[in-house]
């Protein structure tokens, strides 16, 4: 199926019924398709779909997962996505969570659920000292939880909202306060083995899902948990990023780019590269094939 039958498809007037409501607006066919288009891209280059396969899509009323949830079902009602999909939230005992929108969301619009009720918010709070982050106990009490959802429900893939600046972010944090060359992989397997969690968004922009979860009006809600605290990493890396961007406009997808398109011979890790092997050949006795290496290349 080409990106040109994706196009088509995503002009046609029959749409999921997660899209009913959409604007009817130039602007947001274009965009509607641009998220078809890259989501469909990622899933792709990254292998993500095994068919007959059942997905747990965790929706936390946020608006990524929002648009993955909208993204996933449009391609599946397509027939570009050969799984079952099943949305799941987990209801983590945050204050005022508002317990019913998303049931009713989820139920108005014929979408197969699970709503799971744990309250990990007493238990960060409880375990976290004051003045430190909730972020990483709050994930790893969350990501526990949805596996073994997942377990439950017969699905063999995690599906999470994560996007392209998500990951952008994850990496300069992974640089600056972790020492690493690291960010969140589009498509990994957990540390059992028995799940893979997927990242369907990896190639859309934070921008766009926030344009997309307005023009539909979806019932967003906030985090008041790891949302509420000030002085996050995250928060600083974004804030910068979003500085980097306003300077020069399109400074974020040069640098995702820059995320596929990696060299590890110009990098400075043993273990990704032989460095051992790089000798000039010994006079009469050339190397067949020798790697090339340009100076000029280290300052580029």
């Amino acid at each position: 199926m080409t990106d040109a039958i994706i196009l088509d498809d995503a002009d046609s007037t029959e749409i999921h019924p997660l899209f009913a409501g959409a604007p009817q607006s130039t602007e947001f066919r274009k965009l509607r398709k641009r998220l078809i288009r890259e989501t469909r891209a990622a899933i792709e280059d990254y292998a993500m779909v095994r068919p007959g396969d059942r997905w747990l899509v965790c929706l936390s009323g946020g608006k990524d997962s929002y648009t993955l949830l909208a993204v996933l079902h449009e391609l599946q009602w397509r027939g570009l996505l050969p799984v079952e999909l099943l949305a799941c939230n987990l209801d983590q005992g945050q204050p005022n969570f508002p317990a019913t929108v998303l049931p009713e969301f989820l139920k108005g619009r014929g979408v197969a659920h699970r709503i799971e009720y744990q309250d990990t918010y007493s238990i960060v709070k409880e375990k976290v000292p004051a003045g430190r982050t909730y972020c990483a106990l709050c994930s790893r009490l969350r990501r526990g939880n949805l596996y073994r959802i997942a377990r439950e429900e017969g699905c063999s893939a995690v599906v999470l909202g994560h996007h392209r600046d998500d990951m952008l972010e994850t990496f300069f944090m992974n640089l600056f306060h972790g020492g690493r060359l690291a960010t969140m992989p589009p498509k990994l397997l957990n540390e059992e083995g028995d799940l893979t969690v997927l990242r369907p968004l990896a190639y859309v922009a934070e921008a766009d899902c926030e344009r997309f979860a307005r023009a539909m009006a979806y019932p967003i809600i906030p985090c008041d948990l790891c949302g509420s605290q000030e002085g996050l990493q995250r928060v600083q890396v974004k804030r910068l990023l979003d500085e980097w961007e306003s300077r020069t406009p399109g400074r974020r997808q040069v640098m995702f780019r820059a995320l596929m398109n990696v060299r590890p011979s110009h990098l400075l890790d043993p273990e990704l590269f032989d460095f051992s092997a790089i000798f000039p050949p010994e006079a009469g006795n050339p190397v067949e094939n020798p790697p090339i290496f340009r100076a000029a290349e280290l300052d580029g």
